[in-house]
């Protein structure tokens, strides 16, 4: 038998090193050359030196692109999709060791000699000679090697099972790289005529609480959205303050009962959703002046586990009517107080609302260029486009202010769960008398996985049309952001997370605990999909 490239603890933390080598910061040149580079990689398994058609990269935007690597069995149809992003958050938190944050031999290393900067359960760590310290080592290139690794072995044991790998950009920010590989993965399931069995991902373990060190498999992953407002006020100058109404003041009412609020949190199968906190909160305003700010607008965080972007909406209405009511009283007790007259009622109107009402005022051409005018700004993120464009609308539509404007911002990420799932409930409990049995390493289910993954984008489940909400709350739908809905709903197979264990993602004490990543989590994966080829095939 052919000697595999990656087919020990050993081999597996070489290539990791080298694959965390190449920067691939998200929005950077190191992104958009990293696929290729891997595609170089598994272009020397033998398997695809005989089959390069099976190797690929794939357009997702912004000259970046996503990977896949078929390992095809000729008698096989059933087949396990291998997920991961190679996109990393920066590294300014690294000061003077930035440089070291993508040389994770070096860098362990070398904060021996910084310990005292360390906190303590980092410090302990790096004295525990067990885990290795760099950024993407956790999160989340130590996944994509795995599978590398997988399909590797795969290849050249010919296993009666297809594997195909998918690694993709852009999760940190969009996951722009796995909404364009959705429709892919249709396609390619009908040119090589594949059944998706599994929608196997492999992020890090989280801990779930400090100096938790016990390994968990997550049978689904948990939603995020983002309900924001727009604040348009009434201007005047700071020495008649009470002849306008500042947007901060509006935003301060719904910011106060959006922030931890527990009406938007869910619970499910004995897991609770963290509340919703705010992300941003800015004036719109660009320069000083003794004008008073009349623009403002908010970000909130709402993670979701059955809801969706319809029943968010709703609950999001509720919350901004009754700050509007609140704001309004106070706001008309301070005038009377002043003996002042007030400049009208703060009222709350969806995005929707606010496009239908300009089209009508001053055209569908007229709302359409908005849309263009603002998307030519490349300096500006979908985020900030999405209230430009709320706020352009607003301006020409002044006769509805003072008014919280409720949109969505994206990114997007649905809910996903297959916890009740057969196939899924077999490879768990796999998992968990495989590792006691080998490692001696207790398993623990959780139901959502809670870093967020690009898994939402696949087996989408709303029996109803909850997306039409967002899409026609959301400024930037259809020009700069989309989500394909409707072949999310054709990705029917399960969804799993099995990754290793890890600490810290997104800090400078980013770290992978060196044992799961290189012995026990290789061999769950392996023993678990070989577990599935025992199912439908006789062993």
């Amino acid at each position: 038998m052919k000697q595999l490239r990656w087919g020990n603890p050993e081999a597996l933390r070489e290539l990791l090193c080298e694959v965390v080598s190449w920067k691939s910061m998200t929005l950077t040149e190191g992104e958009r050359e990293f696929p290729s580079k891997v595609m170089v990689e598994l272009g020397k398994v033998d398997f695809f030196q005989k089959h390069p058609e099976y190797l690929e990269l794939h357009d997702a935007d912004l000259g970046r692109s996503f990977l896949t690597a078929l390992y095809k069995h000729p008698n096989a149809s059933d087949t396990v999709v291998l997920i991961s992003h190679f996109d990393t958050v920066n590294v300014e938190e690294f000061g003077d060791l930035q440089e070291y944050a993508y040389k994770p031999e070096e860098l362990t290393k070398l904060l021996f000699d910084r310990m005292d900067e360390l906190p303590d359960e980092a410090r302990e760590d790096l004295l525990s000679g067990e885990y290795l310290f760099g950024r993407g080592t956790m999160d989340m290139k130590m996944g994509l090697v795995m599978h590398m690794g997988l399909i590797e072995k795969a290849s050249v044991e010919q296993w009666k099972i297809n594997l195909l790998l998918l690694t993709v950009p852009d999760e940190e920010v969009n996951s722009a790289g796995m909404r364009a590989a959705v429709p892919k993965l249709l396609e390619l399931k009908e040119r090589h005529q594949l059944t998706y069995k599994l929608f196997l991902n492999g992020e890090p373990v989280f801990t779930q609480d400090p100096g938790d060190r016990n390994y968990y498999v997550y049978s689904g992953s948990i939603g995020k959205i983002m309900p924001s407002a727009l604040f348009y006020g009434k201007e005047t100058h700071v020495g008649q303050p009470l002849g306008g109404i500042t947007a901060p003041y509006i935003a301060s009412f719904l910011t106060q009962r959006m922030e931890w609020n527990p009406s938007l949190q869910e619970s499910v199968l004995g897991e609770t959703t963290p509340p919703p906190v705010t992300l941003q909160q800015k004036d719109l305003k660009l320069e000083y002046s003794t004008q008073t700010p009349y623009r403002a607008a908010a970000l909130y965080n709402v993670f979701l586990m059955k809801r969706n972007a319809e029943e968010i909406m709703e609950l999001f209405e509720k919350v901004a009517q009754d700050a509007a009511l609140a704001c309004n009283e106070a706001y008309q007790e301070i005038c009377r107080a002043q003996s002042a007259t007030a400049v009208g009622a703060v009222k709350v109107l969806r995005y929707e609302e606010l496009q239908k009402y300009a089209q009508q005022k001053l055209g569908a051409a007229f709302v359409q260029s908005v849309k263009a005018s603002v998307q030519g700004k490349s300096e500006w993120d979908d985020r900030e486009k999405s209230f430009r464009i709320a706020d352009t609308l607003m301006i020409e539509c002044q006769e509805l202010a003072p008014a919280i404007v409720l949109l969505y911002a994206p990114p997007y990420y649905p809910a996903v769960n297959s916890s009740d799932d057969p196939l899924v409930k077999q490879c768990i409990d796999f998992i968990k008398n495989f590792g006691i049995e080998k490692f001696g390493l207790p398993v623990h289910q959780v139901h959502y996985f809670n870093g967020i993954s690009d898994l939402s984008y696949v087996n989408y489940q709303d029996a109803g049309e909850g997306w039409t909400v967002f899409k026609g709350n959301t400024p930037v739908w259809g020009t700069s952001y989309s989500i394909p809905f409707d072949e999310m709903k054709q990705l029917k197979a399960p969804v799993l997370n099995v990754g290793p264990f890890g600490k810290d993602a997104h800090k400078r004490t980013e770290r992978l605990h060196i044992k799961s990543a290189f012995e026990e989590v290789p061999a769950l994966v392996e023993g678990m999909v070989k577990s599935i080829i025992c199912k439908e095939v006789k062993c």
